[in-house]
């Protein structure tokens, strides 16, 4: 287990932040690291895998790969399968669920290539032992990923379990809630360093100050936990008890202060039970107002970064969204009127703050009459986003556009 080839997928847009991140975290175990497509590639060992998923903010799992090679049919797929030593890797007592994803594969049906490694699991530990193991969809011990491109194979081994977006401290959520995930990508794209004031003026239920609260306090964020790894043979209990141990000592008092406001004093009392549970309630202070009347919440300038509400999730000040009738135009020209506001709001008092804004709308620049210092293109799942940078002057007006980075 010294000798492991390792996938770590990741939203759009978030490769070269996680490739820092891994190279942070494995230090000289991370060998032949590269980004690549949705993801980061890299050699390293098993205690890496543990770390890994322990301290990653960024990555969605960490896959072990276990075979990469052609095909042309679903008799090669289920033949790459069968040639797998999955009895290194767990007991038929274990049930398991096979995950595929494609991209520009040849085959028609990918319920059927699915069909096709589940068989030649299941037909090798039968073969073996006389036992196969069980399929459970719903709850899983054991998840096996397969991804087909248009001439290649790959099957992986999961070593994470629950996507590692589920951090165990969010109960309470809304009903748009960002992922831990890109929470933490805004963070790394942002370049906060955890050495001025942060601040989530739309925090609903707090996922980018609680973020933000636990990288300044240095807590892992798989601490509340439990991992796939836990259930597969080379799982080293001793190991990994070193390792969480290791991790719960490094924790520190944070040298900056984290805040976050909502309109909706729901989301606020939602917002400090999740830090509450994500044991950072005395490092993020909390408070209710609208984005549009809220202070700034001290006196030294700092970093303010939000994914604010767009489409129907613009509700500022407490005003639900209209009916059906006209609903979409009345969307647009209500978000408009919200961040022409806003920008304007900033201006007469957040001079020296730098604002962050995840937006999908690339013309969000215009709407709030400021000319952005950088565009970030970042994914929210499906939707394609921007995180703009702007940086607030006095009085400060949309100038004419220069050359911005492509995206």
């Amino acid at each position: 287990m010294n000798d492991l080839q390792l996938f770590l997928p990741c939203a759009g847009g978030v490769e070269t932040y996680l490739a820092e991140e891994v190279a942070r975290i494995c230090g000289a175990a991370a060998r032949d690291l590269r980004s690549a497509r949705g993801g980061v590639q890299l050699q390293a060992d098993w205690d890496a895998v543990m770390r890994l998923n322990l301290h990653s903010r960024l990555t969605q799992r960490v896959l072990v790969q276990l075979f990469h090679g052609p095909y042309r049919s679903e008799d090669d797929i289920y033949a790459a399968a069968a040639d797998v030593a999955w009895e290194d890797w767990f007991t038929p007592r274990e049930s398991f669920k096979i995950e595929l994803t494609s991209h520009q594969s040849p085959l028609k049906s990918l319920n059927f290539a699915a069909l096709k490694v589940k068989d030649a699991v299941a037909d090798r530990f039968r073969e073996r032992g006389g036992v196969r193991p069980d399929v459970d969809t719903q709850r899983p011990a054991v998840r096996v990923f397969a991804h087909l491109a248009a001439e290649a194979v790959t099957l992986y081994i999961d070593s994470s379990g629950e996507p590692l977006f589920k951090r165990g401290w969010r109960e309470d959520k809304g009903d748009a809630p960002l992922k831990e995930t890109l929470a933490a990508a805004m963070i790394a794209a942002s370049g906060w360093n955890a050495t001025t004031p942060l601040y989530d003026p739309c925090c609903g239920s707090g996922t980018i100050a609680i973020e933000a609260a636990q990288i300044a306090c240095n807590i892992a964020p798989g601490l509340l936990r439990r991992f796939g790894f836990e259930r597969l043979r080379p799982h080293a209990a001793a190991s990994w008890q070193a390792v969480k141990a290791e991790a719960m000592a490094a924790r520190r008092a944070p040298a900056a202060p984290v805040f976050g406001s909502d309109v909706a004093f729901r989301m606020v009392d939602f917002a400090q039970r999740n830090a509450q549970r994500a044991g950072v309630a005395d490092a993020i202070e909390f408070r209710g107002g609208d984005a549009l009347q809220r202070m700034p919440p001290i006196d030294q300038p700092g970093v303010m970064l939000l994914n604010p509400p767009y489409g129907e999730r613009i509700e500022v000040g407490g005003i639900a969204a209209p009916g059906r009738g006209g609903r979409e135009q009345a969307q647009m020209e209500e978000a408009g009127d919200f961040f022409t506001q806003l920008a304007s709001h900033w201006k007469k008092h957040y001079a020296g703050w730098t604002a962050w804004v995840l937006s999908p709308d690339p013309k969000l620049p215009t709407r709030m009459r400021l000319k952005e210092s950088r565009r970030v293109p970042m994914w929210n799942g499906p939707i394609e986003c921007r995180l703009f940078r702007f940086d607030m002057v006095a009085g400060s007006a949309r100038t004419d556009r220069g050359p911005q980075e492509k995206g």
